[in-house]
């Protein structure tokens, strides 16, 4: 019989390892690998619990709902714009553009651009934060329109009328050479041919980049509704918020009848202007349209859902329909 020492010299018997303590313990030998040793994966980085919990989707799209400034109530935008863009809690009646003005007040259809191709140019070289021409050009760009003002021939619940609007989304409506002479335009076209005026004012007043130029538009406008005054002609002025500086010094307030919508801010210089120069407090509700209609200097207020209406039994009254 072989010895242990020569099985253990074969390979079949792997050679006892002496433990501590006692030679003839034994460990158990290693397993033996075929393919290359595994490698340890490295450790991932530490992460914040934001990181590691999952992101949350919102149910509801953004824009949908819009805290109304009047009461300050969450409403649904969409049914905000249903109701001609006023506040179904309160009646607060929100700010638009030119185009959504037209859209409210002419027939579906009927509107006809006119004087479009009137372009601002820069004879002054203004510059302010950045020359007037980039301003323009930016302007432009984010509204589509040329400048602050949308004019042409339209139907009003059936009655040819002139509409003029200007709009509040361009360089808050301010009356530039453009916007003068666009008006002085539509003016001298309802005169011409016999229609009803309207101009829907919402403006911060003259523009500033354009100087003296645009303070001769106060003249130029005042001037031309003067012969439309002579000639017999309607004009409707409608004042909506805001309508200050010198678009009221002008031809917003030479209405045959002046309407305003509810709460509209009406004005020459702002109320805190006034009332430092004054050194007193201004009653409740200065400069808005029902104070100034208890002043005279409105006839009256109408709601915008009324607005059409009122204006068709305007026109019907100076048989200019």
């Amino acid at each position: 019989m072989a010895s242990t020492g020569s099985l253990s010299s074969l390979g079949r018997i792997p050679p006892a390892v002496p433990g501590p303590g006692n030679g003839n313990q034994a460990k158990d030998a290693p397993a033996m690998s075929t393919g290359p040793s595994p490698t340890t994966p490295p450790a991932s980085p530490a992460r914040t619990w934001t990181e590691v919990k999952p992101q949350r989707r919102s149910a509801i799209p953004e824009g949908l709902w819009l805290r109304c400034p009047g009461c300050e109530q969450m409403i649904y935008r969409k049914q905000m714009e249903a109701s001609l863009h006023v506040c179904p809690e309160c009646g607060h009646h929100f700010r638009i553009g030119a185009a959504e003005r037209v859209r409210q007040l002419c027939d579906p259809g009927s509107f006809e651009a006119m004087f479009t191709t009137l372009m601002p140019v820069d004879p002054l070289k203004f510059v302010d934060l950045k020359p007037y021409p980039d301003r323009l050009l930016a302007e432009q760009l984010r509204t589509g329109a040329a400048d602050a003002v949308r004019a042409g021939t339209a139907f009003i619940k059936g009655r040819a009328a002139m509409v003029c609007c200007l709009d509040l989304t361009f360089m808050m409506g301010s009356m530039g050479s453009v916007v003068g002479e666009t008006i002085t335009r539509s003016i001298e076209t309802a005169t011409a041919r016999g229609l009803a005026l309207v101009i829907v004012s919402c403006s911060g007043g003259a523009r500033m980049q354009e100087s003296g130029l645009s303070l001769m538009q106060m003249a130029k406008t005042s001037a031309a509704l003067a012969r439309h005054d002579d000639a017999g002609g309607l004009y409707v002025s409608v004042l909506t918020d805001p309508t200050t500086g010198g678009v009221t010094a002008s031809f917003a307030m030479l209405g045959d009848v002046i309407l305003a919508e509810p709460k509209a801010l009406i004005g020459f210089a702002g109320p805190r202007v006034i009332q430092q120069t004054i050194r007193q407090e201004l009653p409740d509700g200065f400069q808005r349209s029902e104070y100034l209609l208890g002043a005279g200097m409105v006839d009256r207020v109408v709601p915008r859902h009324e607005l059409r209406n009122e204006i068709a039994r305007l026109i019907d009254y100076s048989g200019r329909g």
